[in-house]
């Protein structure tokens, strides 16, 4: 049964996150991604030396000393979002250093394992106007799976192709939302104070999920995950409560232009590639018994067996162990350590299996 067909698919559902979690079906969403209250209360409205709203957070806010309410609400809403991930999903919670401690503790309290911890850097972070404390030019992400035996998703080759062939790395340096991208109200004035950037939820959705995937954003403000997801082609549920928001949301999402379907393939890692044997490879005749492989340098030589091991010397079993045991090594990826001859050149046994 396909449980999904019973979410509001492409919503808004506006009222608490809470109330409108508990009305949804349990383990019906891939992945939630949730950018919280950040346990503050601001001291006035405050503005910069030259008269400017202040956009962010920094040492002018308060912290709640009622932290038992905060971490209170914080376990109600994780407990509906744990129960509405997948046994395979995953959780992106992001926050500041006032309120991303608690909410880390409080996921682990819960069974949901951490996968990592993410540093988005601000290329373009608030000033300290003060000159009290460091700029606050960073905040924190939580990637966690919903429990520790989940087979979550993770897209390593899109995140390394994303990356210029390197292995991404969790320190993220992305700007803050400027220009056309910030939504404003009818004075001109910025919308909403924490609006995430568009590039920050493409890299998380990309990393984590597939086109059609469900997303959850419980706390959906200006609409940047669900408008990201719809251009990703994966399917969004957004609750907010605060009117103004969900009709700027809508706006955006309205706006937004999906991409082209044939965007949307995954770069393919070998996590997600149908598990080949050597044997089946003898089976289906792609490499027949008594071929000898060698390694690259031509230095060792082994027969390939009808049941699919190699015979080298005193040495039998599958490419793996074998490979190990010629080079005096704990182990060995027989697929990239050896070769066969076709047309006198040396050609990996890999090439076979993709084949």
């Amino acid at each position: 049964m396909d449980i999904s067909r019973d979410l509001p698919l492409d919503q808004i559902l506006r009222g608490d996150c809470v109330e409108m979690m508990r009305m949804l079906p349990t383990a019906s969403v891939h992945c939630v991604f949730a950018d919280p209250p950040y346990n503050l209360q601001l001291r006035g409205e405050l503005r910069r030396p030259d008269d400017s709203l202040v956009d962010g957070v920094d040492e002018d806010w308060d912290q709640f000393t009622d932290f038992a309410a905060y971490d209170a609400f914080t376990r109600l809403w994780l407990t509906e979002a744990r129960r509405l991930l997948r046994k395979d999903g995953t959780l992106w919670v992001i926050g500041s250093y006032h309120n991303i401690f608690r909410i880390g503790a409080i996921l682990q309290d819960l069974g949901f394992w951490i996968l990592n911890d993410v540093i988005w850097r601000k290329s373009n972070p608030m000033p300290n106007f003060r000159g009290r404390r460091f700029t606050n030019a960073h905040e924190t992400l939580i990637w966690a799976a919903r429990q520790q035996d989940s087979r979550y998703r993770f897209n390593y080759a899109a995140m390394k192709a994303l990356n210029d062939d390197l292995q991404m790395r969790s320190d993220w340096l992305i700007p803050l939302c400027t220009g056309e991208e910030r939504l404003r109200n009818a004075h001109g004035l910025k919308l909403h104070p924490t609006q995430k950037p568009e590039a920050l939820l493409h890299r998380i959705l990309l990393a984590s999920t597939m086109s059609g995937d469900v997303i959850l954003d419980p706390f959906l403000g200006s609409g940047t995950s669900a408008a990201v997801a719809k251009r990703l082609h994966r399917h969004f549920v957004g609750i907010e409560r605060h009117p103004a928001y969900v009709e700027a949301a809508w706006g955006r999402i309205r706006r937004m232009k999906p991409a082209a379907p044939e965007a949307m393939e995954a770069t393919p890692s070998r996590r997600d590639a149908p598990r080949v044997s050597f044997g089946s490879l003898v089976e289906r005749a792609l490499i027949t018994p008594g071929t000898i492989l060698t390694d690259r340098q031509r230095r060792v030589a082994a027969t390939v067996m009808a049941d699919g091991t190699l015979s080298c010397g005193p040495h039998r079993g599958s490419i793996h162990q074998v490979g190990s045991a010629v080079q005096n090594a704990p182990s060995c990826n027989g697929w990239t350590f050896w070769h066969f001859e076709r047309d006198g050149a040396l050609v990996l046994i890999d090439t076979l299996r993709n084949q």
